[in-house]
């Protein structure tokens, strides 16, 4: 039975992956996803992405916040009706990682968390074929040159993740501590890493996808 989530916002993308479904990203809904996001920010598994031990009122501010900025916006990925991941994209030059490398014109940064597997375990081939819709959604649909990545350097696992999709490693950098009356983000190692629209589509004269 697909996870309750909030009822059905026009999406930004929607596309068929042939042999794995109908991808849609939409807008996040700060307080009616909240106990989706919650839960799965709320896992073990999910450390890294440094909102573990926060309520459900707490994390739905935090999107509500960021839903003011129009430079971070968030999403959730829906696969069949399912949430699937969370989303959130990013202006690099208004972004901390800006003081650690030398954003380029078309560069759109990203942070990704997956929803937890089900009852059946692995899915092999289903991370592929999810991130693939969304560099489709972000290269193509939004017209960036590349997607640049920075997960906590100890994240063997997400960086693995992209090193397999494409991306090429960058540095190892220092994300310097943000302490704001809005946000506070502690100071973060981070491994960069970089995909090229170039290196996901040679030829995106042939696309086949809707962007709304």
């Amino acid at each position: 039975m697909p996870e309750p989530y909030a009822p059905e916002r026009e999406p930004v993308h929607e596309q068929v992956v042939d042999g794995f479904g109908t991808v849609r990203v939409q807008p996040l809904h700060p307080y009616a996803d909240a106990a989706t996001v919650h839960r799965w920010v709320s896992e073990e598994r999910a450390a890294f992405w440094g909102m573990t031990g926060l309520t459900e009122r707490q994390v739905a501010e935090v999107y509500a916040h960021m839903d003011t900025l129009g430079t971070h916006h968030a999403f959730l990925v829906v696969k069949d009706g399912t949430p699937a991941a969370l989303l959130q994209t990013y202006e690099p030059e208004a972004d901390r990682v800006s003081e650690c490398y030398p954003v380029r014109p078309g560069d759109i940064g990203v942070h990704l968390l997956l929803a937890p597997a089900g009852p059946d375990g692995r899915r092999p081939g289903w991370t592929a074929a999810l991130l693939h819709a969304v560099l489709t959604h972000l290269l193509l649909g939004l017209d960036r040159r590349r997607v640049v990545v920075d997960p906590d350097v100890r994240n063997d696992k997400a960086i693995a993740r992209f090193l397999r999709q494409g991306f090429e490693r960058g540095p190892v950098v220092v994300l310097p501590e943000i302490d704001l009356p809005d946000v506070y983000l502690p100071e973060k190692h981070a491994q960069l890493a970089f995909l090229s629209r170039e290196t996901v589509f040679p030829d995106p004269a042939g696309k086949t996808v809707t962007d709304r």
